[in-house]
């Protein structure tokens, strides 16, 4: 069974892991203890993944969801974010794969780049270490892939970000599932920016992203 697989692989790498069958026993892990990522798969018994994850969005609870999923289309990828998930893996992956994207999650792999910085985007100040985005006086702090995406961009402001590049960097893979990931992440920062309309994230066509501001 792969969850025993995982369970028993992501153990042997040092990892605290706390299995649960079916979407009711992970909705009751969930509350009775703190976890740092939650991974579920899409289809299981009792509660798929996307109404755990807006059960578990519902009552509060932030832990970063990662989905495993044989699933790739628009739609799924669009409901599986507006659920609250926050990252994707397709199967089948490699075990390598799932434990960058969990430490990612999980805030233990640190952006790259001089922690120091702090970039300039119109009236924002977006603080990368700190995952942090402010605006007069409201924060935002982002999700660490929302966080990586929009510190290439600042890194290249005013030049064109390739999205495959991009994809390979972040993801391991310029597939089409994880183009439609990139392309929400694109979309809520969109959203963060709503403030200031001299902040524009451009899309290239064909190409990739530009950070204009």
């Amino acid at each position: 069974m792969l969850a025993e697989i995982l369970s028993d692989t992501l153990s042997d790498r040092d990892f605290e892991v706390h299995l649960a069958y079916d979407g009711i026993q992970a909705l009751e892990a969930v509350r009775k203890d703190s976890f740092d990522v939650i991974v579920s798969d899409i289809m299981m018994p009792h509660l798929d993944g996307y109404s755990l994850a807006k059960k578990l969005r519902s009552e509060g609870y932030n832990s970063p969801i990662l989905f495993l999923t044989a699933r790739s289309s628009t739609e799924d990828v669009v409901k599986g974010f507006e659920a609250g998930g926050n990252d994707f893996l397709k199967k089948p992956f490699a075990i390598d794969e799932l434990i960058v994207r969990i430490k990612a999650l999980a805030g233990r792999v640190q952006l790259s780049g001089n922690s120091q910085t702090i970039y300039q985007i119109g009236r924002y100040e977006f603080f990368p270490t700190a995952k942090l985005l402010k605006v007069d006086q409201c924060e935002i702090i982002l999700p660490a892939r929302e966080a990586e995406v929009l510190l290439r961009l600042c890194r290249d402001s005013g030049r064109t970000v390739n999205s495959s590049a991009l994809l390979k960097e972040l993801w391991g893979d310029d597939n089409y599932f994880n183009l439609r990931s990139l392309n929400v992440y694109i979309t809520r920062l969109r959203n963060h920016f709503k403030s200031d309309p001299g902040v524009e994230i451009e899309s290239i066509r064909g190409i990739g992203y530009k950070l204009n501001c």
